[in-house]
């Protein structure tokens, strides 16, 4: 049994090596005969093969899977538009990041008309809106002037000629004192409710008046037509600065100047036409088409944006009485004083004194309200201060031109009314035209700066007159108020479109009416002094019988005066008196702005509100001008 194990094993182990040495050449003799028959042309192509597809693997990794194939087969036409397309897109992306994340879109498919039609209807909702407020603040400049010239048929009609001057004085008295508690209102409430309801009270008043059966009841009901003007005056103008970013309220308030100049200039011609042509009545009821035409437009086509407000307070109704109060009693004062009364007679002591107890009342009153109906920072505040005192001045130094020239024109001149009106009134065509060219340049200089060029040249005009020869001709004086228009124009609406720009939209009522009001108080008050002054140069030079009430019916009847030409120089020394003190008002108006208003307002960027804001949410940044 071991033998034959070991030589089997013997057997296996030459087997073994006989097999080992055949693979070997076996292997050697495929590699000499591959070597002398060449590269085998199956296995290139299985390698060129498999090298393509590796390629192809390698260059379709990334946006496009069939990108292999399209390099093995020529350029794709299809490929060519869908890259045009990624680069048109990634372009209209780049142009509209910031803006509108539908821009692209829009972009690469072309405008949007229905965007384009919400564009254009916002555009003809806002100019409806404008419209109806020229056509408002066109009739509140209207009836201020309108009744002058049909006094006499009223009269003759109506009777009670000692107390006719009322249905001037009411009127403007009720105008003014409400216009701050309309503009505290608009703040609370918004503008459109209290223009709605001014525009009514203003209609109703109309109405009445055409209805009045005697002075008492026509005076009353001029009184109700005030209470309605006080809200149309302060509230356009506010609405105004709502509607317009800065950069476009020069064009809207030189508008509305141009409607109030222009209205109130043409006011005493439409009332002798409708005088001497229908009846004195169309006076007023000409104003109920035009009002309800606006009225409509309001309702129909302003549409403020929603804003969130914190927890309204009370209304300021004890402070707005007051102010009302206050306000009727000193302006009555001012207004009678040396007409119905002498001034120190005991129906103006008495005024007086009720006057400033109930100012007195206002200040108490005011400081203890939650939200006072006058805010003590109209006057804390340099800018609005500043502005108040110098709208004031204004004012004061209107009285001049508006009141006195038309006499002087007239008396001096020896205009006809209507040629005497003209000499007034080209002072409306420079005024609107510098008001619209004045934002090119307080963008340069700022607003205070602009201002004080311009009441400086006002002052110049105003001292230049009291140098025209005696009696001169009618150019002269002509020329001079179209000076004194552009002056004026570059005075005034930087400052109301520089005061609102410093607030933000729950302060801008109440800074406008505070303007306008101290505005009102000026002419006031300027019409009192001025008159004064010149009934005692008139009763100093005519020896102790003259006065603007002798110079009118002299007007009336020329026959009637003795000394034709000594009333004549009289006159021209009355007026030249007054536009002394016109042009003193207007340097006390630049000292304020110089030494009072800061050289650069502190206006707030233009930033539309959200429709609901956060309480939390910042204030609007600030910006020097």
């Amino acid at each position: 049994m071991g033998g034959s194990d070991s030589a089997g094993a013997r057997g296996r182990g030459r087997r073994g090596r006989r097999g080992g040495a055949d693979g070997t050449q076996g292997l050697d003799r495929r590699r000499a005969a591959n070597g002398t028959q060449g590269p085998d042309p199956h296995r290139a192509t299985d390698k060129a093969q498999e090298r393509d597809r590796r390629r192809a693997t390698n260059s379709t990794q990334g946006p496009d899977p069939h990108r292999a194939t399209n390099s093995t087969q020529g350029p794709d036409p299809h490929r060519a538009t869908d890259k045009a397309q990624e680069r048109d897109r990634r372009r209209a992306a780049k142009g509209t990041q910031g803006r509108d994340p539908r821009g692209a879109t829009d972009k690469a498919q072309g405008p949007d008309p229905h965007r384009a039609t919400n564009g254009t209807q916002g555009r003809d909702r806002r100019a409806a809106v404008v419209g109806a407020l020229m056509l408002v603040m066109a009739l509140a400049a209207l009836d201020a002037t309108i009744v002058s010239t049909a006094v006499p048929q009223i009269v003759g009609a109506l009777g009670g000629f000692s107390v006719f001057s009322w249905l001037f004085s009411g009127y403007l008295l009720a105008a003014t004192v409400t216009l701050p508690v309309y503009g505290k209102l608009s703040d609370t409430f918004g503008r459109k409710p209290v223009l709605i309801a001014g525009s009514a009270l203003f209609l109703a008043g109309s109405a009445l008046c055409a209805l009045a059966w005697d002075m008492g009841s026509l005076i009353a009901f001029r009184v109700l037509q005030g209470l309605g003007g006080g809200a149309l005056q302060g509230t356009v103008q506010t609405l105004a600065a709502d509607l317009y970013p800065l950069k476009e309220r020069p064009k809207i308030q030189a508008r509305l100047s141009t409607v109030w100049a222009a209205s109130a200039v043409a006011g005493p011609a439409i009332g002798g036409l409708l005088t001497a042509y229908a009846h004195w009545r169309w006076i007023f009821l000409i104003n109920l088409p035009i009002g309800a035409l606006a009225l409509w437009l309001i309702v129909r086509h302003l549409h403020e944006p929603a804003r969130q407000r914190p927890p309204r307070a009370p209304v300021d109704w004890a402070g707005a009485l007051a102010v009302f109060a206050a306000g009727g009693a000193l302006l009555t004062a001012l207004v009678q004083g040396g007409v119905a009364w002498d001034w120190l007679s005991a129906p103006s002591l008495a005024l007086f004194a009720t006057g400033l107890g109930c100012a007195g009342a206002v200040v108490v009153i005011e400081r203890r309200a939650a939200d006072p109906v006058i805010p003590g920072w109209v006057w804390r505040r340099r800018t609005i201060a500043a502005v108040n005192l110098a709208l004031g001045s204004l004012g004061l130094l209107m009285v001049a031109p508006t009141v006195f020239l038309p006499t002087y024109a007239q008396s001096v001149l020896h205009l006809a009314p209507i040629a005497a009106g003209f000499v007034l009134s080209v002072m409306t065509l420079s005024w609107p035209v510098s008001a619209a060219l004045s934002q090119h340049v307080y963008r340069r200089i700022g607003f205070r700066d602009t201002a004080v060029l311009g009441i400086s040249a006002a002052a110049c005009v105003l001292f230049a007159f009291p140098l025209l020869p005696y009696p001169g001709s009618a150019w002269q004086p002509a020329l001079l108020m179209l000076l004194l228009g552009a002056a004026l124009g570059l005075f005034q609406l930087p400052l109301i479109v520089g005061v609102q720009s410093t607030v933000g939209w729950a302060e801008r009522g109440t800074t406008t009416a505070s303007v306008l009001f101290c505005r009102q108080i000026g002419q006031t008050v300027g019409a009192a002094v001025f008159g004064a002054v010149a009934n005692a140069v008139l009763s100093a030079r005519l020896g102790g019988s003259g006065s603007l009430d002798s110079v009118a019916r002299s007007l009336e009847d020329p026959g009637a005066v003795a000394h034709p030409e000594r009333l004549r120089r009289a006159v021209d020394a009355a007026v030249d008196a007054v536009y002394v003190g016109a042009g003193c008002a207007a340097v006390g108006c630049l000292l304020v702005l110089l030494f009072l208003a800061p050289r650069r307002f502190p206006v707030l960027q233009d930033q539309p509100p959200p429709p609901t804001p956060s309480r939390d949410a910042p204030d609007p940044p600030l910006s020097r001008n």
